[in-house]
């Protein structure tokens, strides 16, 4: 291999990226308009759903809407997996909510319903699982609890846009769905999200509040105009998504099956390979009907980081999906969580895109048993 790094993740955009974009510079209309709208249809389209689709400018910005649209106010708690980016614990915050950090399954790294059940108060007003590595095929379970305790379910698919879930593809059926389109999540616009549902309140705050919470303002602005006289009930935000950003994702989701084969034959190579090599755990959150997101490894705690200096000196690049959000000193909480302590010492995210070659692959995967197996005799 040549010294260029292997990168963990990339943005895979190219002509039609560009000429799309190309096409709202010189239109000049470049915030908000008949690009968003268009994006919408695709994503509806795409996901074969009469669902509403609201596109905003992040995933972020898509579940503090859709906790805001929820009714989530002040005082509320929401159940939510510590094993997760971030993004999904400060949405909770910023919509006043407090959430409540519950324990994952060592399988898949998915939140662990009993513990879940655990932290339930009368307080919980929301459970939001997310979709580990773009994993969800415990999410009836999720439904079937949170029916038993009368809890909103908003999913944080940010991992899974593409992926099925048995014949249905995710987004196309549930309470609540949000996506992130950041650079390098499966299909990307530069930076976006969208938030999914049937309860036409929900998407009619969700619209409004992505423009400031000026009533009606959506339809207008897919027309190139906008409101000078106008109503506000309810605080809004500037979340919108632009005609740069939708012009973008309109190009990615066009091209996105030959996207998505090749993270799924990326994703069976490394499964393959790992196989019967003592000392590496794949996840079980790989499945014929899923586009992943991220390819995360279990390794012993006690080699974990000197695996990851080896490989960057060896120019491949790897990540850590995630530190739990509980042990964060904004959301510390004062409970243990063992399985999401343990985890998060011992995972490793491999290089993972579609425009990983099959030379770099080999590579990766050469050079991380070739340590590995060093290290293990050292231990």
């Amino acid at each position: 291999m040549n010294n260029k790094l292997i990168r963990l993740s990339r943005s895979d955009v190219g002509f039609n990226e560009q000429k799309n974009v190309s096409k709202v510079l010189e239109e000049g209309f470049l915030g908000i308009g008949k690009y968003v709208a268009d994006f919408e249809s695709e994503i509806q389209k795409f996901l074969h759903t009469e669902k509403n689709v609201v596109c905003v400018n992040s995933g972020t910005a898509a579940l503090h809407l859709a906790l805001q649209a929820a009714g989530i106010s002040p005082g509320d708690e929401v159940l939510v997996p510590t094993i997760t980016y971030l993004a999904t614990y400060q949405a909770i915050k910023a919509s006043g909510a407090t959430p409540i950090s519950c324990d994952v399954q060592a399988k898949n790294l998915f939140l662990d319903l009993n513990d879940a059940k655990k932290r339930l108060s009368r307080k919980t007003k929301v459970i939001l699982p997310v979709h580990y590595g773009g994993n969800s095929d415990e999410m009836p379970e999720v439904y079937k609890f949170a029916n038993k305790h009368g809890l909103r379910v908003i999913e944080d698919a940010a991992h899974s846009f593409g992926s099925f879930r048995e014949a249905e593809m995710i987004g196309s059926f549930g309470d609540i769905i949000c996506f992130s389109f950041d650079g390098i999540k499966n299909i990307t616009c530069g930076e976006g999200g969208a938030i999914l549902s049937s309860d036409q309140n929900v998407i009619n705050q969700v619209k409004d509040a992505r423009l400031l919470g000026v009533m009606k303002d959506s339809v207008k602005r897919y027309q190139g105009k906008r409101s000078w006289k106008f109503d506000v009930e309810k605080q809004g935000w500037r979340y919108h998504m632009s005609n740069i950003n939708a012009a973008i994702g309109l190009a990615q989701i066009r091209n996105s099956e030959v996207k998505f084969q090749r993270k799924r034959e990326i994703a069976a190579t490394y499964i393959k390979c790992f196989e019967n090599i003592e000392g590496i755990k794949t996840l079980e959150i790989f499945s014929k009907g899923t586009v992943n997101h991220i390819f995360p490894i279990l390794v012993s705690f006690k080699i974990r980081d000197k695996i990851r200096e080896l490989l960057l000196a060896d120019k491949i690049e790897t990540g850590l999906h995630y530190q739990p959000n509980h042990s964060l000193k904004f959301f510390k909480s004062d409970y243990e969580l063992p399985v999401a302590e343990e985890l998060s010492k011992r995972v490793i995210s491999l290089p993972f895109h579609s425009l990983l070659t099959d030379e770099e692959q080999t590579y990766v995967i050469s050079r991380l048993i070739y340590h590995l197996r060093n290290l293990m005799d050292l231990d």
